[in-house]
Parts: structure tokens; C-alpha cells; sequence
């Protein structure tokens, strides 16, 4: 469907009906302007994938073993 839709013939027409609608002064600002705004998509991605890439630590608790205390030491209840 898109085979060949920016071949150079395609971007010269491309670039002249640009020319013809913002005009020569407006373009360079237009291009500036989406090249900051493709630049800060690119950080965007790059600061989610990092934050992606941090693993949580699960919550573990360490092994404890219970208190013995004379109410339920095994020992006494015989």
C-alpha cells in the first residue's frame, strides 16, 4: 500500500507544496520545531524503557522462627 511513497520525486513535491503554503521564512521554524518535538518523543521512550528495566524487589520477609514461650513450648504440655 505504501511501496514507494517517499521516493525523492514524491519529497520534491512534498517540499514544494510546503514552500507554497507556509513560505520560505515559516519553514525552517516549522522544521525546528518537529525536530525538538522528535527529540523529546525520543527521551520520553528512552526514560520509559529505563524505568521499565528497573526491577521491584518483591517483598520477602527473612525467615523467622517463632518465640518459644512457656504457653506454647511443646516441652510443657505433656
Amino acid at each position: 500500500m505504501f511501496e514507494g511513497l517517499f521516493q525523492p520525486m514524491h519529497l520534491l513535491v512534498i517540499l514544494v507544496i510546503a514552500l507554497i503554503i507556509f513560505g520560505p521564512k515559516r519553514l525552517p521554524e516549522l522544521g525546528k520545531g518537529l525536530g525538538d518535538g522528535i527529540r523529546a518523543l525520543k527521551e520520553g521512550m528512552k526514560d520509559h524503557s529505563q524505568d521499565a528495566k528497573v526491577e521491584a524487589k518483591p517483598d520477602v520477609k527473612p525467615d523467622v522462627k517463632p518465640t518459644i514461650t512457656p504457653e506454647n513450648n511443646p516441652e510443657n504440655k505433656a
